[in-house]
């Protein structure tokens, strides 16, 4: 299978914050529309049937938020211009008609968008992973992370100590309708494929810019 990539990164990486490194974000620039837009959902098409049970999970506990959330990338989406559409059928910038199933929220938003998404609720004291689409993982399993709070999602993160816990906590608990915040990271790779889990016993091994082929971020 022919790599797919993009010819640069949107952003800077060497202008990292210290962890959790949060920033603001205007709601114009959550989803992305880049080169690389019909090939990766040409990808995450394959994956979803291929391979659901590996790159889709929702507890039923979930469903509200993940049917709200699809009606938000739906607004979000036509006010950008880049789709169209009308009622149940909307139109993706690269042609492609996606028949919106609201009885299968998720699956609908993976073939609408390049960006995997991952629903977290509040249980108890920490949120939860209670659904996510995830074609492209960096290094980690959906099944594993599945229904875990913050913590436990984290727990082979050597950096998230309990200082960081905490603060990416209060940051939940802080999140406010409208008004999205954004981080990102940068990890070298020798394979280009994006659809990479793997188990926390099977841990990939950390390159630095002399050792990794492909530079690889999460937005």
């Amino acid at each position: 299978m022919k790599p797919i990539l993009q010819s640069s990164l949107p952003y800077d990486i060497g202008n990292a914050r210290a962890l959790p490194g949060i920033s603001p974000l205007e709601m114009n620039d959550w989803l992305a529309v880049d080169e690389a837009f019909a090939v990766q959902m040409a990808e995450r098409a394959r994956l979803l049937v291929e391979r659901r049970s590996d790159v889709l999970a929702m507890d039923e506990s979930a469903r509200p938020a993940a049917v709200e959330l699809l009606d938000l990338v739906l607004k979000q989406a036509y006010d950008n211009q880049a789709y169209g559409g009308a009622g149940d059928q909307v139109v993706r910038p690269d042609g492609v008609s996606v028949a919106v199933d609201r009885t299968d929220p998720l699956a609908t938003l993976g073939n609408l968008i390049q960006e995997d998404l991952c629903i977290l609720q509040k249980h108890g004291d920490e949120h939860v992973l209670t659904a996510a689409v995830l074609c492209f993982p960096a290094s980690w399993t959906l099944s594993e992370k599945f229904m875990r709070p913050l913590v436990g999602i984290h727990d082979q993160v050597a950096e998230y100590d309990d200082g960081i816990a905490k603060r990416v906590q209060r940051l939940f608990d802080g999140v406010r309708v409208g008004r999205p915040m954004w981080r990102f990271n940068a990890m070298w790779y020798q394979e280009a494929q994006l659809f990479q889990p793997h188990s926390i016993h099977d841990q990939r091994a950390q390159l630095d810019d002399s050792e990794g082929q492909f530079l690889r971020s999460e937005r």
